[in-house]
């Protein structure tokens, strides 16, 4: 995701950041470069005229170019102006109090309409609605069945009116919601080129019959500058309510998505990052620019690990932070880090890690999960429960049942020696915290991982800092993150 734009503007800000004191002609020079790398990531020239011209106005004021930090002035006023462009504040579905809620899904042929619907469905769902699934795809071979297979994985039924005109389909699924006790109907349209007057009418009855509470345009990222021309002209027809883009990960500029908002003045609502059901977001203009210039997404990994933590898991956090870390803890992290995205999904999210995944090709390996996971099966019950007592013949044995190396055995190891260490850090951390009163604290309180409200063992997840390829989080500077998370939680 906007892989190549991230790298070309932090090689600028790079640049601006080793000369100290800058000039016009450096900021001239800086906006030079901005504008080609917007321009190479596929950004509507427009678009990428007026950002940059504003961009530069704001950078050369004497409030910039008197400072003592010219540089992280400049940066902050792209940043500001990216969040700008992608529409300042977050635009939340807006449901209304009437049963049911009709959402619409239009876009062009391929766009991603189907899994769209599905995800959105599956959000929907999480967040306490009873959603229904109208298959009005008449047209597509097996359309209806694919939505009907991916509805029954997610648990929600589709209504699919076999033979009927897509109207009749759309106010015959709104009927069973009604009947049904179901609050959402998500209507999922045939695709359809902007040039095809038929099937955009189709769109426009479709609308009329069911009065929908929110109709949203699917594009697909990879669409590049002509998703602008496909957007104007749904939005003349349709006038939609905001945008769903689909595939973002799979595009490396990505700069299409950039220009939806400038250009309709319509929001975007969500990015689809994956092919799960879980793979939808709610678009943050803030968050979002902030990964594009390298600055991470702090917030958003909390919120991924709050959604993947559970009460037992609060639990063995406090176990571990407590008594230490066995190796049925380390098991339990492998497989929440999977749910979470894994481990590529959360290093975009930190801040430079989608830099460093960029000069690693943009791929990781997370084969190495895997080998952990099958390290930790082949050892037995008291092994997991007292990894201290695995001695070099428990190592070779281990290492032959899951088909590793002695190496990799003693890589494991020694990563759970100092994710231990790590823990006794922040078991003194807790303590301090508590003052006098010792581990336990006040009578009948819990002690708490300090600073990682909801976020269970996130010190032992492999993968993060370090040569070792089983990483870890125990560094000065990871501890400084930790914090950071913490102030980050408490602002909200």
């Amino acid at each position: 995701m906007f892989n190549n734009l991230s790298d070309r503007l932090n090689d600028t800000f790079d640049r601006l950041r080793g000369k100290g004191k800058l000039t016009e002609a450096d900021i001239t020079s800086a906006m030079r470069d901005i504008r080609m790398a917007l321009l190479e990531a596929d950004v509507n020239f427009k678009v990428v005229k007026d950002f940059v011209a504003k961009t530069r106005e704001r950078c050369l004021t004497a409030e910039v170019m008197d400072s003592l930090t010219p540089a992280q002035n400049v940066v902050k006023i792209v940043l500001d102006e990216l969040v700008e462009l992608l529409g300042s504040t977050e635009s939340k579905l807006v449901l209304s109090s009437r049963i049911p809620n009709v959402i619409m899904l239009v876009g062009l042929q391929g766009s991603g309409k189907t899994t769209a619907a599905v995800k959105l469905a599956y959000l929907l769902k999480k967040q306490g609605k009873s959603p229904l699934l109208a298959a009005c795809d008449v047209y597509r071979p097996a359309a209806a069945d694919q939505l009907a297979t991916l509805g029954g994985e997610i648990g929600v039924p589709v209504f699919r009116g076999d033979g009927a005109h897509p109207i009749e389909i759309a106010q015959g699924a709104v009927r069973e919601a009604v009947d049904k006790m179901r609050d959402v109907v998500i209507v999922d349209t045939a695709g359809r080129l902007q040039i095809d007057e038929q099937m955009m009418q189709e769109a426009v009855d479709i609308k009329k019959a069911v009065k929908p509470d929110q109709v949203l345009m699917v594009v697909d990222a990879m669409t590049g500058q002509d998703i602008v021309n496909v957007v104007s002209t749904f939005a003349e027809r349709t006038d939609f309510d905001g945008v769903i883009i689909s595939k973002l990960d799979g595009d490396a500029r990505g700069g299409g998505a950039l220009s939806v908002r400038a250009v309709t003045g319509k929001p975007i609502k969500f990015v689809s990052m994956g092919e799960k059901p879980d793979s939808l977001e709610v678009f943050s203009p803030d968050r979002m620019a902030k990964r594009i210039l390298g600055m991470g997404d702090v917030v958003g990994i909390i919120e991924k690990a709050q959604e993947a933590a559970n009460a037992e898991q609060l639990e063995a956090a406090e176990r571990m932070l407590r008594d230490g870390l066995t190796m049925n803890d380390l098991l339990e992290q492998m497989r929440m880090l999977r749910k979470m995205g894994g481990m590529k999904s959360l290093i975009g999210m930190l801040p430079g890690g989608q830099r460093m995944l960029n000069q690693m090709g943009g791929n990781l390996d997370e084969s190495m999960l895997d080998k952990i996971e099958a390290m930790i099966q082949s050892m037995t019950a008291k092994e997991r429960l007292k990894p201290s007592m695995i001695n070099g013949q428990r190592r070779a044995r281990i290492a032959r049942g899951s088909g590793t190396t002695p190496t990799d055995v003693n890589n494991l190891m020694k990563q759970w020696g100092e994710m231990n260490k790590m823990m006794g850090k922040m078991r003194s951390m807790a303590q301090q915290q508590g003052g006098k009163k010792g581990k336990k604290g006040k009578k009948g309180k819990r002690m708490r991982m300090p600073g990682m409200p909801g976020m269970p063992g996130m010190g032992g997840m492999p993968g993060f800092g370090g040569g070792n390829p089983f990483g870890g989080m125990g560094s000065g500077s990871d501890m400084d993150m930790l914090r950071a998370m913490e102030q980050q939680m408490k602002r909200k």
